[in-house]
């Protein structure tokens, strides 16, 4: 597919037009901006910030998808190196999201989240940039609530089964640990624009494989919140009387050129 740096938005009523680049740059900074700081995450200027950049990136997904940068055809080494940052949008739209501060909302915004990371893993595993396992759908993870609270008490914890799943966390924190010591040895470079081609294309390749293990840790952990913020739900449903209909939640935007994905 055909880089996409010199692409930007048609004009708006008050702002110069950002290229494509540009607004994930921007929303890119600012997750780190909002990571990385000591102030409160529920501080209004932090909350904005977190606002500022989800717009930012959605913005920047909704033209990867009209530019149909990606397609399921392709290999890997097909992706134009300047093209291979895009596919972190959707990572950083679920971190982002993570981040936003809104009790009501909370398994709202959970959910879009999750769903982020598991688009972001999804096209990660159709280009083969990393080995690992997919998590549950939201569907079957739900369904398998909804089973657990039908049955009664839960079940014994499997053994054998959370010995693995520990395995497999101290591996992945392993690697990621490898790959942002390796990632600090480039990052200089790559930020000075004097890194060649393939030290460029490295530097993104290790960033994608730094935020799988992210993805994955953060859909463990956002499985782990969901399941009280539905007990919750349920439990104050049933104490409270029949209240006015909900208006549908938000949707995410997902990359994907597949409409029915983002179903």
């Amino acid at each position: 597919m055909a880089a996409a740096e010199s692409t930007s938005l048609s004009p708006s009523q008050s702002e110069e037009p950002l290229k494509l680049s540009d607004l994930l740059d921007r929303g890119w900074k600012l997750y780190g901006e909002v990571d990385t700081t000591n102030d409160h995450i529920a501080a209004t200027h932090i909350q904005v910030k977190i606002k500022r950049g989800i717009t930012q990136l959605e913005e920047a997904t909704r033209m990867v998808a009209q530019l149909d940068l990606f397609s399921r055809n392709e290999e890997l080494e097909e992706v134009a190196t300047t093209d291979l940052k895009y596919l972190m949008l959707p990572a950083l739209l679920g971190a982002l999201t993570m981040k936003q501060v809104n009790l009501a909302k909370r398994l709202e915004q959970v959910q879009i989240a999750r769903c982020y990371f598991l688009d972001f893993l999804k096209r990660c595993k159709e280009y083969n940039i990393s080995k690992f396992e997919l998590p549950n759908t939201n569907e079957n993870s739900a369904g398998t609530l909804e089973e657990e609270s039908a049955n009664g008490p839960p079940k014994p914890p499997d053994l054998i089964a959370m010995a693995t799943v520990r395995a497999a966390k101290i591996e992945r924190y392993n690697q990621r640990k490898d790959t942002e010591a390796k990632l600090s040895e480039i990052k200089a470079a790559v930020d000075s624009g004097q890194a060649d081609d393939e030290i460029v294309r490295d530097f993104y390749l290790l960033n994608l494989r730094k935020w799988i293990s992210v993805s994955l840790e953060e859909i463990e952990s956002i499985d782990q919140e969901m399941e009280i913020l539905t007990r919750m739900d349920v439990l104050q449903q049933s104490s409270a009387e029949p209240s006015q209909s909900k208006r549908p939640p938000m949707k995410p935007f997902i990359l994907t050129k597949d409409a029915v994905q983002a179903r």
